[in-house]
């Protein structure tokens, strides 16, 4: 009911960017939003973690562990990871970083889980941890400027969420998949200010945040969402020039054709059609190699 209710009274807002705040809000439930920012406001548990990550996964076994290794030495401090019915390989490959405390692994079935997911894990731990980012396993968070993402983060620290650009990786002519890490293997990716790098993944202050707008933007229940530069937002994503000279998300959303067909097998998170075959015409932008 909460989502029908949220679509209905969010669609007669004019400004894009405040209709998308609204409609998360109003499916988290207004009077949800009232109490937990009050809540907030009283709490004052220090973070365990100054940056964790949240992702759902299924059947990414291959990936996870450059994908961990890889946020690991950029300052993420712990895992949070909703298993949406992996039939694969993917806890033997993360159950050292479970042992170890690094991951925290959490079995989430069914179908269209993805802002479930986000939602459990806010709920649980909202003073936790000072940030989250919420990512996928072919999306890798780069610094440009800054030794580490925590040192970006430091001076963003009055705003709620934080908006980081796409840069979208093509296939590099792979037709197979072979081994090797993503980021070695696929080394050509599309022009900076194409259209698909608009989007955006954030970085968000569970205290500040309620839930996710879909999987790209998150709904405040207080403070600024702001661009990568550390200039509060006006206009919604796709309305801006994207940005990748602080920091970046390296996004592998094809990679092989033999792994982007296995990628449309395992179906979407958020919803249930499948991605058709133009997806990876759409995705394969090889224009320029590193």
């Amino acid at each position: 009911m909460n989502k029908v209710f949220a679509e209905i009274i969010a669609g007669v807002i004019p400004h894009k960017m405040t209709r998308n705040r609204w409609r998360g809000i109003l499916r988290y439930g207004l009077l949800n939003a009232i109490k937990l920012k009050y809540r907030m406001k009283r709490d004052k548990t220090v973070p365990k973690y100054y940056l964790a990550v949240c992702a759902i996964a299924k059947n990414e076994g291959p990936y996870f562990r450059e994908w961990i290794e890889w946020h690991r030495k950029q300052g993420v401090e712990k895992f949070y990871i909703y298993d949406n019915e992996s039939n694969d390989y993917t806890k033997e490959v993360i159950s050292p970083y479970i042992e170890s405390g690094l991951v925290e692994y959490n079995y989430w079935p069914g179908q269209k889980q993805q802002l479930a997911a986000y939602d459990n894990c806010f709920e649980k731990h909202r003073t936790e941890a000072r940030w989250i980012a919420v990512i996928d396993l072919d999306e890798f968070i780069v610094p440009i400027k800054d030794k580490n993402i925590q040192d970006f983060l430091r001076r963003m620290e009055k705003f709620s969420s934080v908006e980081i650009n796409w840069l979208v990786y093509g296939s590099s002519g792979a037709k197979k998949q072979v081994p090797g890490d993503i980021m070695d293997r696929f080394r050509k990716h599309s022009l900076p200010d194409h259209r698909l790098n608009t989007h955006v993944k954030s970085i968000v202050d569970p205290r500040r945040v309620c839930t996710m707008v879909g999987c790209h933007e998150a709904a405040r229940i207080s403070g600024q969402a702001a661009d990568s530069h550390g200039v509060p937002l006006k206009k919604g994503f796709r309305d801006r020039t994207p940005q990748q000279d602080i920091i970046r998300i390296n996004h592998y959303a094809v990679k092989s054709y033999e792994e982007f067909l296995a990628k449309r097998a395992r179906g979407r998170a958020r919803i249930n059609t499948l991605r058709d075959f133009d997806y990876f015409k759409q995705y394969d932008l090889n224009d320029i190699e590193e």
